[in-house]
């Protein structure tokens, strides 16, 4: 069994400042109103989203807010199509927006793009959250993939417009462009990816290069967890994925070896000195 690992979480893990926004924005109207409805997952890690349920907040999907009348209902950081806010009006529901504003401003340059006939496609995770609300923006006529091969059986159009999900691989998306030029399309390219996201890359990869073994927390669901983890995995083989302290091997760690601690936008600060405590413990 090891001892006396030296454990060190990663300072710049955890929440994204769209995330925090929106934790707090809910845990105030649950410390005013004791309960308080959300729209899919606050955020995609499920021991966050049972703190907040333990503190009133209700989760419901698109079909339970069209039997909503008179409530408050939070949207998340990932942005919801315009679909929602009709029913909102029509049901009188208050929505509280924390809307991340790098999606918002995403979801109005593909408004524009759509408005402006140009045909787009979005390069991003079939049925994600964010990805739905973006094709709302285009009434649903945008075409979603999430790798090139997707696109060998479509006919696409000679000319379009290139988007991408918030928390996707800049360099992933800067292939996909420039194969889809070589393929002889015209190709306008708008890179929108988050760069809170995507300036960890470099920095998390420093980090996992440092230690013995790297411990990586994330929900299962998260779409930048898996983007994360690959560049741990990348800078360092002995690197895991686990959700919760619970998923831990002891088997794992050796005496006296360094283990880094890092995790997604969306895992919670809290969860990781979890993992950490239950490291020291071994």
């Amino acid at each position: 069994m090891a001892k006396n690992l030296q454990v060190t979480i990663d300072k710049d893990s955890g929440f994204c400042f769209g995330v925090v926004y929106a934790i707090d924005m809910a845990e105030e109207i649950l410390e005013e109103d004791g309960y308080l409805y959300c729209l899919g997952d606050i955020v995609h890690n499920d021991e966050e989203v049972a703190r907040l349920k333990a503190k009133g907040l209700r989760i419901i999907g698109h079909q339970d807010l069209e039997g909503l009348r008179n409530e408050k209902v939070l949207i998340r950081a990932h942005g919801e199509a315009p679909e929602t806010y009709r029913i909102a009006l029509e049901n009188n529901i208050t929505l509280i927006d924390a809307s991340c504003p790098v999606v918002l401003k995403l979801q109005n340059r593909i408004k524009t793009s759509y408005d402006e006939n140009e045909k787009i496609l979005i390069f991003g995770k079939h049925g994600h959250a964010e990805v739905i609300g973006l094709q709302g923006q285009t009434n649903n006529e945008a075409l979603v993939f999430q790798d090139l091969e997707e696109l060998d059986a479509v006919e696409l159009p000679p000319a379009f417009t290139l988007y991408s999900q918030t928390t996707k691989s800049v360099d992933k998306f800067y292939a996909i462009k420039e194969e889809l030029l070589r393929r002889g399309y015209e190709v306008k390219a708008n890179d929108t990816i988050c760069r809170q996201v995507s300036n960890r890359y470099e920095d998390l990869g420093d980090f996992a290069r440092q230690y013995d073994k790297i411990v990586f927390v994330s929900g299962k669901k998260s779409s930048n967890g898996k983007v994360l983890y690959d560049v741990c995995r990348q800078a360092n083989e002995n690197s895991y994925f686990i959700s919760g302290a619970e998923e831990l091997d002891p088997t794992l760690f050796l005496e006296g070896e360094t283990v880094g601690i890092c995790g997604a936008t969306s895992t919670p600060m809290w969860l990781m000195k979890d993992v950490k405590r239950a490291l020291e413990q071994l």
